[in-house]
């Protein structure tokens, strides 16, 4: 898999439709630590551990509409959502804690 674009507001309603477990990265393209994240997002989004997980990203600053509505004050911030529902966020996630938090969304 891969991590894909969330673009729209629509684009995540219809990837929280689609995907039953989804974990979106807010992030920034000035933000140091998205940066050190998007790489880790990436490998652990092939892995078989994770293959029912949908990774997906969003630019706060293309989508400040969204990023205003769920609270998203920090960077890189990843939110889980199980069923279209919010289940879980960290802030600046440590990458040896990455893939227990994605585990959560199973």
């Amino acid at each position: 898999m891969t991590v894909h674009n969330i673009q729209s507001y629509q684009d995540y309603k219809d990837t929280l439709s689609a995907h039953p477990n989804v974990l979106i990265d807010f992030y920034a393209t000035w933000c140091g630590p998205c940066k050190v994240i998007a790489p880790l997002l990436v490998q652990h989004s092939n892995e078989e551990t994770f293959k029912d997980v949908y990774f997906a990203k969003v630019d706060i600053e293309e989508v400040p509409d969204l990023a205003t509505e769920l609270g998203i004050r920090a960077m890189p911030t990843l939110v889980l959502f199980k069923n279209g529902e919010k289940l879980e966020e960290t802030v600046g996630p440590n990458p040896t804690t990455l893939p227990s938090f994605i585990q959560k969304a199973l």
